[in-house]
This record gives structure tokens, C-alpha cells and sequence, in this order.
């Protein structure tokens, strides 16, 4: 798994957030989440940008650039 994927696991767990409701939030399929997390997709810049929003963190952190 790459950083990413472990990084959005880890803040939809802990934001609370059931793959189901992010999906629903995201406009997304729950199996796209579940590609994301497990490191068989990537998303592009725009779903990104909305991933970030929604979880209210920055993109840095999502991709694993920085630790806070």
C-alpha cells in the first residue's frame, strides 16, 4: 500500500466516516473507495481537491508528504 491510501483509511476512520458515507459525500462508488485504500486506483487532481475538502485536511497530509 502506498501512502495515500493508508493516509485516506486513516482519516476516514478517524473523521468517523464509513466507506459508504464518503462515497455518498464523494459522488463515488464505495467499491472506488475501497480501490483507493487498498492501492489499486489513484484519483485524479479535482477528486483530490474534493477528498481534502471533505475531510478537512490538506493534500499534503492526504498524500503523506508531511506529518503533523
Amino acid at each position: 500500500m502506498n501512502k495515500f491510501s493508508q493516509r485516506l483509511k486513516e482519516i476516514r476512520e478517524e473523521k468517523g466516516f464509513s466507506r459508504k458515507q464518503l462515497a455518498e459525500k464523494m459522488f463515488v462508488s464505495v467499491r472506488l473507495i475501497s480501490y483507493w485504500e487498498n492501492g489499486q486506483r489513484e484519483c485524479d487532481f479535482d477528486t483530490l481537491i474534493k477528498l481534502s475538502k471533505i475531510l478537512e485536511e490538506s493534500i499534503d497530509y492526504i498524500l503523506g508528504n508531511i506529518d503533523y
